[in-house]
């Protein structure tokens, strides 16, 4: 067997060489159809069969499936499971959540745990809030009004 030697910046490496009868030997043992009219050995034919289909190659389907729940939330869904989230948060008081709640002045959070909620809220409705529109979530309506306005938050 022939090895074919080539180089790859500072370092050489050998492979074995192929032949084009070694190819189609290969691509031989995946076809359907291989025209056998002639023997293989007849001096006045080619050695290379003659393949009169295309190769028979296994195919794999792969489709996205989503699971959800159904139509579209509605606004008092939406408004508990924020507010859920929100009373997961140790520096929120409880008693100062409310639907119009402001992140900073009147829950008390700084500016990275304002991102945390937008962040929590995310994984909580499974979306991607891009970050011009998530840097403009600063109060408790507006995040409410931003996944009643994203048909993927489920």
């Amino acid at each position: 067997m022939a090895l074919i030697r080539y180089a790859l910046r500072s370092r050489s490496f050998t492979r074995p060489a192929v032949s084009k009868i070694n190819v189609i030997t290969k691509f031989a043992a995946y076809s359907t159809r291989v025209s056998t009219s002639q023997p293989l050995s007849s001096s006045s034919r080619s050695t290379v069969p003659q393949f009169s289909h295309a190769v028979n190659r296994p195919t794999i389907n792969l489709q996205s499936v989503r699971f959800s729940s159904g139509g579209p939330l509605s606004k008092e869904d939406i408004q508990r499971r924020i507010l859920e989230v929100l009373g997961s948060f140790e520096k929120c008081d409880p008693a100062k959540i409310t639907p119009t709640a402001s992140f900073t002045s009147d829950l008390g959070l700084d500016s990275l745990d304002a991102v945390e909620v937008v962040m929590a809220i995310e994984e909580e409705f499974t979306i991607e809030i891009p970050d011009e529109e998530a840097d403009q979530i600063t109060t408790v309506s507006e995040a409410i009004s931003y996944i009643e306005r994203t048909p993927e938050a489920i």
